[in-house]
């Protein structure tokens, strides 16, 4: 089974690009309703369109309730500006519990879907922190995810020679004077 994802990724990869259309990153998150601690990685496809399609994996593992998730968002970029971008998200993913046994809910069982909605903020440069508010329409319950996520192949260097800017003010060529 391994196998057969490793082989999908590299297969997929080249299509992705590494032209500002492919980013992937790592969270931490926490769970308010069950007191939980865990750790989540996504890949960000068309990170700096309106629409971002965000495959992820999450895994809580600290606190009375062990699950992994693995799923796909759709991220609506609704407000940007030079520093950040905030979006709404839904989210939908199978969710499978370690220990539903430790849960509080009635019925609980160990394969779930669930489907989430919430809100972010995430940065614009090519190393992008961002913070998620969740909230599990299923479950009614909530988490936030505190992350980075690396943007392959981006151009935007606010430093050093490769800024455009601080190079016209400070080159001089005698061909141009």
């Amino acid at each position: 089974m391994k196998k057969t994802y490793l082989i999908l990724i590299l297969l997929l990869v080249p299509f992705f690009g590494f032209n500002q259309n492919f980013g992937a990153g790592g969270s931490v998150l926490y769970n308010v309703q069950s007191e939980s601690f865990g750790a989540g990685a996504r890949v960000s496809i068309y990170p700096d369109k309106s629409v971002s399609f965000v495959p992820q994996f999450s895994y809580f593992f600290i606190g009375p309730i062990s699950e992994w998730t693995a799923g796909l968002s759709l991220e609506l970029k609704v407000m940007r500006n030079k520093y950040n971008n905030i979006y709404l998200l839904v989210h939908g993913g199978y969710n499978n519990w370690l220990n539903p046994g430790n849960s509080a809910l009635e019925g609980a069982q160990t394969a779930n879907i669930n489907f989430e909605g919430g809100i972010g903020i995430v940065g614009v440069n090519c190393l992008r922190p961002f913070l998620e508010y969740r909230y599990n329409v299923r479950f009614q319950e909530s988490h936030l995810q505190l992350g980075l996520l690396y943007i392959f192949g981006c151009k935007k260097n606010t430093a050093g020679y490769r800024n455009l800017n601080r190079m016209r003010r400070r080159v001089k060529c005698s061909i141009y004077e």
